[in-house]
């Protein structure tokens, strides 16, 4: 991810995001705070959902993230 939106981005946007399980083509993650969750579910998810795709193996169509407080 990060050879792909960027060093700076990538630590700043996905520091600290846990992917914690993939339900049927939905992908769960908890991000550090809402804004960061949000920001990675409207800019990025379509990116992380191709990128964990061809890593798991799987298909994922939905990147759900989440806050921590949430978790």
């Amino acid at each position: 991810m990060a050879g792909i939106v960027g060093a700076e981005t990538f630590d700043h946007v996905f520091a600290g995001i846990r992917f914690d399980e993939v339900e049927g083509s939905m992908l769960y993650a908890f991000a550090r705070n809402e804004d960061v969750a949000s920001d990675i579910e409207d800019s990025y998810s379509p990116l992380v959902a191709a990128v964990a795709s061809r890593v798991l193996r799987k298909q994922v169509d939905v990147v759900v993230v989440m806050p921590k407080v949430l978790q």
